[in-house]
């Protein structure tokens, strides 16, 4: 049955394990919250008067606002797991309370009718805030793809709650009273709250380590934090757009016609129902209604969303409003009557807090991310009290015996009416508003048109893109194009086509992307295909794409693409590969197999691209080829090697995969794990020998690709104990770096310090990747972070939440026991320092193998004065860590570096850069000096500066291959140094971040060298 649900729901394994933490809290506060509403209205409505409902509702509008500011403060003095926990408690003490007086009333025979003004404040309170609660606990304690795939389950659990609580109301209220329904609510809540206090201990806790620690210090105010603007900007901004009045005066007036129809309905059903208990059971028959419809209209809302988008489903809820308050106008008066107010009032309430309230969230989305939090709160607090005013005002119109009821209605038509022709004004003015926020914010703007304007497009938007076209942004344009391709209408193919000659290569991918050739004639065809000649290879690509897809001209569409087999650049080439497939042309195969090979002939790039061409049509033929490539010396050719093995479920490559891992830099190792993963089943028997494997690197790859394979089940049965047999393995590790130190070598020593370091992390890392299967990856991220985190506190707090057993009790144990044996890791040695050099010589590591090795050979040839001419690659690396540059690597990505770094010798005044020439490689100085010289203004040459050992220089133009703004010369003496060329630099920089900002702080260092320079000079 999971499985079915799994696939149903679009629900992954490690969602069912929160599931089961969580519903129990949404289905009893659904509950809880249903019963309190359903109560507490009809006690109001019968024993204070319907009449005063628009009084009450405009004394809590005035009250909403206060009631903000105190939570702000209670949210800003407490964690929020705590502020989270005060808040249920102090809702649940609040029913308690009024439960307790209820009954006290009912028990005494006495009764206070000023009483129940506060009983419907301080309900409507919990009403309004359990439900924030609710979600803002989902949103916090799942991740944001979590979150969408859950929520719909959670909306179903409150729904099921509240249909609980309609059919619970409908007998007890008969029975036993409507306090007997009151007092019920509170009870309900303290089932929720066991499994609310669990789910924050669990997934919210561990979160908020580092923000509980700064709510603890007294000077967290004014330590950074964005300035907010004062509400006056926002008024100011809301006035002068019309799109943003539009949305405002939608959220106004949709809650307003609500709160009409609410009255309609209360005012309806006391008159029908003079009897309390009649009355109450009547209200909790309309809630079991109103929930069951909710809960079927939830198994086809995001369809509908998707279908029809955020502002045709506005617009057909303000339609729906206007209808349901026509029928109730229509009506009110016969014996419908009842039957259509409460149908409407059902209806409107699902429609407004379940279907239109996310869909004001676009509205916001095109304000600038660092405001659009204030544009949101401002909108939402004006609308809320708004909405509730005009509401509370009309409605007074008949408690104050001005006007009927069925008048009442008509003006409720009307407002309604209003509604709908906000909506459709909204819907267009969206269009324009998108357009003008497009250069801040295109990143998401094609995602965020989709969701508003949905699968149905008008004519009139469509017709609007078009007219952007030719707009000069270029950023507007391709909007456009994204908006017009998602329609996949072959009636824009002319004007498309029309845009083949735009100058801009990113345009014209643009235009092949909106294009639909379904249906199109041999001239479009033919038209379309002159992008095959186009200069840029990515058009061309695209273009190979389109043609594809054109299977009603396939013998047209085959002669075009198969002469791309010939292109000069191999993604064109590949995409031709696949089109012919695609296109099942047989007759092409051969020739196919003739571009494959060439490709994986060729290496290089082309290299790259044939192994994904193998990859993406699945030719296991190419199996062995490939695997060969894996020892091509280019880093980019390995890693689409890795990743078609694993697309070709080709097994047999795993021992060799997990041997490469320990000497992999982290491109190569996250592609050996994808391919791992991507195998599936098939490489269960491998990986789980490999969980046995020494090395810490191997043993890290081999668990975090089981974590992913494995379910919860299973990673408990075949993984946990045996991760923590590895864990809590003894080792001699960290006796190397106290060895060492004890024996004055102290370079050797921090190398082998920080590489154990490296081990220990590789095995500590191999533990949080199946906790995170256990528990949350969020949860498991902060913790991990927690842990290394600069104050005692907060590691001490983390370790806390290992010691409790987080996940899995026992793997939560032996990853305390790993880090507390990392932190106590002493310098000391208590056995003879060579004795543990030569029992080095044998480990499983090849790092410490070779330190210890090397540190042996230096003790050998102590006495001896020789000086080796060039250095190993332990001695490379040595160096490297003590170049600032590279300070912060690894001693796996320093010897990346120093298997890439060539050592040269350049005699006495050889000048290694001359100004105005191209350089392309980086020098490291490992001994002598450099001169660094430039030419002023009337042709003097003028030092510089000069540069010594483990200092570095040509950087900057190494890596774009620029002409040299310096000359640089040996000086004095010959001068060694490590030269890596600017390709290879290239690809570290990209990989390894630190590399670039050590790169531009030398480039800093060198600007303010020639900037005091000049100053001398003056």
């Amino acid at each position: 049955m999971q499985g079915s649900l799994t696939r149903w729901m679009g629900l992954r394994t490690e969602d069912f394990r929160k599931l089961w933490m969580m519903l129990p809290i949404f289905y009893f506060s659904g509950i809880a919250e249903s019963l309190n509403y359903t109560a507490f209205m009809a006690l109001f409505n019968q024993r204070f008067g319907v009449q005063y409902l628009p009084y009450i509702y405009i004394v809590e509008a005035a009250i909403m606002p206060l009631e903000g500011w105190l939570l702000a403060k209670l949210a800003n003095r407490l964690p929020k797991a705590k502020m989270m926990t005060t808040l249920y408690l102090i809702m649940m003490g609040l029913l308690l309370l009024n439960g307790a007086v209820l009954l006290g009333f009912k028990l005494g025979g006495i009764d206070f009718r000023y009483y129940y003004p506060i009983l419907f404040l301080t309900s409507n309170f919990v009403v309004r805030q359990l439900t924030l609660l609710l979600w803002s606990t989902a949103f916090d304690l799942c991740p944001t793809q979590q979150a969408k795939r859950l929520m719909p389950v959670f909306i179903a659990s409150t729904t099921t709650g509240g249909i609980t609580a309609g059919l619970i109301a409908h007998q007890i209220g008969k029975l036993l009273g409507t306090e007997a329904v009151y007092a019920l609510a509170p009870v309900l809540m303290v089932f929720g709250f066991i499994f609310f206090r669990k789910a924050l201990a669990r997934y919210l806790v561990p979160l908020t380590l580092k923000e509980d620690k700064r709510l603890k210090t007294p000077a967290n105010s004014g330590t950074g934090e964005e300035e907010q603007q004062p509400a006056g900007y926002y008024v100011k901004q809301m006035l002068r757009s019309p799109f943003l009045l539009c949305a405002i005066a939608l959220m106004t007036l949709m809650p307003a016609v609500y709160f009409m129809i609410e009255y309609q309905y209360f005012t309806a059903a006391e008159s029908k129902f003079p009897k309390e208990g009649d009355l109450t059971s009547f209200y909790g028959l309309i809630t079991a209604i109103q929930f069951t419809i909710c809960l079927l209209l939830q198994t086809v809302s995001t369809r509908l969303m998707n279908w029809l988008g955020a502002s045709n489903m506005l617009l057909a809820i303000t339609i729906i409003f206007l209808g349901g308050f026509g029928l109730t106008a229509l009506f009110l008066n016969q014996s419908l009557g009842l039957v259509m107010v409460s149908g409407s009032y059902a209806i409107f309430y699902i429609l407004l807090y379940y279907i239109a309230e996310p869909c004001y969230q676009l509205f916001f989305k095109m304000m600038p991310i660092g405001r659009r939090d204030g544009y949101r709160y401002f909108a939402q607090g004006v609308a809320a009290s708004g909405g509730i005013l005009i509401g509370s005002l009309l409605s007074l119109l008949h408690s104050f015996g001005l006007i009927q009821l069925s008048p009442l209605a008509w003006v409720g038509v009307v407002v309604a009416a209003i509604l709908v022709v906000v909506a459709w004004f909204g819907r267009n003015l969206y269009i324009r508003e998108l357009v003008k926020s497009v250069q801040s914010l295109h990143a998401d703007l094609s995602d965020i048109a989709g969701s508003f304007i949905g699968g149905i497009r008008s004519s009139k938007a469509l017709s609007s893109m078009l007219g952007y076209l030719k707009h000069p942004n270029d950023y507007v344009r391709e909007l456009a194009l994204e908006v017009i391709g998602k329609a996949k209408d072959s009636a824009f193919l002319p004007q498309l086509i029309g845009m083949i000659g735009e100058e801009s290569s990113r345009i014209r991918i643009a235009v092949l992307r909106a294009m639909n050739l379904q249906g199109a004639t041999i001239q479009d065809l033919v038209q379309v295909a002159s992008f095959l000649e186009d200069e840029d290879p990515e058009v061309r690509a695209e273009s190979v794409k389109l043609i594809s897809k054109a299977t009603h001209l396939k013998s047209q569409s085959h002669f075009f693409i198969r002469v791309k087999l010939l292109d000069n650049h191999p993604k064109v080439v590949h995409e031709g590969v696949k089109a012919l497939y695609a296109l099942e042309s047989e007759e092409s195969y051969q020739a196919c197999d003739e571009a494959i090979i060439k490709m994986l002939d060729n290496g290089g790039e082309w290299a790259v691209y044939g192994c994904h061409t193998v990859a993406d049509l699945k030719l296991d033929s190419y199996s062995a080829w490939v695997l060969s490539l894996l020892d091509d010396h280019r880093p980019a050719v390995k890693v689409a090697a890795a990743h078609c093995i694993g697309k070709l479920q080709h097994v047999d490559a795993i021992p060799h995969l997990l041997s490469m891992v320990p000497l992999a830099d982290q491109e190569l190792r996250k592609a050996i794990l994808e391919a791992f993963v991507d195998m599936g089943a098939k490489a269960l028997p491998d990986l789980l020998n490999g969980v046995n494997h020494v090395n810490p690197f191997i043993w890290n790859s081999a668990v975090t690709a089981l974590a992913e394979l494995l379910d919860e089940s299973k990673l408990r049965s075949e993984l946990v104990e045996r991760c923590v047999s590895r864990m809590l393995a003894s080792t001699q590790e960290r006796a190397l770096p106290a060895a060492l130190h004890e024996l004055g070598m102290q370079g050797l020593a921090e190398l082998a310090n920080q590489r154990c370091g490296e081990l220990h992390n590789a095995l500590v890392g191999g533990a949080w990747a199946v906790m995170a299967k256990f528990v949350d990856e969020r949860v498991v991220t902060t913790l991990r972070e927690a842990t290394q985190d600069e104050s005692d506190e907060v590691r001490d707090n983390a370790l806390e939440v290992l010691a409790e057993g987080l996940g899995d009790r026992r793997l939560a144990l032996a990853l305390l026991e790993l880090l507390k044996k990392e932190a106590g890791s002493s310098r000391g040695v208590t056995t003879e320092p060579l004795l543990i050099l030569q029992e080095a010589k044998i480990w499983s590591d090849d790092w410490l193998r070779d330190i210890a090795v090397y540190a042996l050979s230096s003790l050998e040839r102590a006495d001896m004065k020789e000086d080796r001419k060039f250095l190993t690659m332990l001695d490379k690396v040595i160096f490297l860590k003590q170049v600032s540059l590279f300070a912060d690597l690894s001693v796996d990505e320093l010897g990346l570096i120093a298997g890439i770094a060539t050592e040269e010798v350049h005699e006495d005044l050889t000048y290694l850069l001359r100004r105005g020439e191209r350089n392309a490689a980086m020098y490291l100085i490992i001994e002598g000096n450099v001169e660094l010289s430039n030419e002023t203004g009337i042709g003097e040459t003028v030092t510089i500066g000069v540069l010594g050992p483990k200092q570095a220089f040509g950087e900057t133009t190494a890596l774009d291959g620029s002409p040299s703004s310096i000359t640089a010369q040996a000086i004095f003496d010959e001068v060694r140094v490590l030269t890596l060329q600017g390709e290879s630099l290239s690809r570290l920089v990209r990989l390894y971040p630190e590399i670039g900002i050590g790169l531009l702080h030398a480039s800093s260092a060198r600007v303010r060298l020639l900037e005091n320079m000049l100053l001398k000079m003056a």
